[in-house]
């Protein structure tokens, strides 16, 4: 089936549908044999030989999508220069190449999405997508309401105010623990917020992307369900198709020649604007489908595993205590 080359080098991988518009321009993609600058051609992949800077593409076998729960102290690449763990240990059996969706620090932990889709990953992490991530973070020390406020309407990082943000105080204490959901996804985005009030992060835990909830222990993965898949193709509008100025495939020749007239555009009607919480659901992807994975039952859960690991970190710090001297005598 014929489609345009742009989504032919985003679906296999090569890159984004928006940087794959530049290298056609570039003159770096060509089919069979010819070179194509015009945006909008199309090609088969299955019948075309098509090639980006020499290297011909191939098609995957099918497109996989794996939601996997990244431990901490593993890097969210392909590979590691430093022999780190990375996420792609806890993938072996798998028999297509998959690659992350955006990333988790390497002391983060939590639902991090892989794919080989290039256009899924492309829309996922467009801001112009606007899907919600929701976090669960304990830091050093509660914040005021103030502050909350702030936190909420949006800080200063890199010159650049954030977005607005979703807070919420889910565990009081020394350390508290609080539910953050952002949309932008800006490098160490919410080290860096918190560290704007003088709080530090000591533990992150991603626990939604969009609709989907962390539903898997440390280290495990599972296939999304073909569902699932369909819902996220909904929420980033994937089956959407903008108007294309098509290269018409000569029938006699079978080569591509470039077209004639520009395909009209079709009136858009215009939409009133969602409420704000209508804002929310739509980000989330959320539907009355959902209604029975409650985010009370998911906090509890994270309640009752946050509660273990404050009980694990205080008998380590007894242990610490009662050992204290005999370490300053080998010291």
């Amino acid at each position: 089936m014929e489609e345009r080359l742009q989504k032919i080098l985003s679906q296999t991988g090569v890159t984004s549908r928006r940087k794959a518009e530049g290298m056609i321009q570039e003159g770096r993609v060509s089919v069979n044999g010819e070179v194509i600058t015009e945006l909008g051609s199309k090609a088969d992949l299955d019948r075309d030989h098509i090639k980006v800077d020499g290297t011909l593409l191939r098609a995957p076998r099918k497109h996989l999508y794996i939601a996997l729960n990244k431990p901490r102290e593993t890097v969210t690449t392909v590979s590691d220069p430093q022999g780190r763990q990375t996420v792609m240990h806890l993938l072996r059996g798998l028999k297509e190449r998959v690659f992350p969706v955006g990333r988790l620090d390497y002391s983060s932990e939590g639902l991090l999405l892989l794919t080989n889709d290039g256009e899924f990953t492309h829309r996922i992490t467009s801001p112009d997508s606007h899907v919600m991530k929701t976090y669960h973070v304990k830091v050093t020390g509660t914040l005021t309401e103030e502050q909350e406020k702030k936190f909420r309407s949006g800080v200063p990082v890199s010159g650049r105010k954030t977005a607005p943000a979703h807070l919420k105080l889910i565990k009081p204490g020394n350390n508290p623990w609080y539910e953050v959901r952002i949309a932008e996804g800006r490098q160490n985005q919410i080290h860096v917020m918190f560290k704007y009030f003088g709080r530090l992060v000591e533990k992150l835990r991603r626990v939604r992307i969009g609709f989907l909830v962390l539903d898997q222990a440390p280290g495990r993965y599972r296939s999304l369900t073909p569902q699932e898949i369909a819902k996220f193709r909904k929420l980033l509008k994937m089956d959407e198709e903008a108007p294309s100025k098509p290269v018409v495939r000569d029938t006699k020749t079978g080569k591509l020649v470039k077209p004639t007239a520009t395909t009209p555009k079709k009136a858009q009607s215009k939409k009133a604007k969602p409420a704000k919480q209508d804002a929310w659901d739509e980000s989330l992807g959320a539907t009355d489908e959902d209604a029975e994975l409650s985010e009370d039952e998911l906090l509890e859960q994270e309640m009752l595993a946050m509660d273990a690991e404050d009980e694990a970190e205080d008998d380590e710090e007894v242990e610490d205590d009662e050992s204290e001297d005999s370490e300053d005598e080998e010291v």
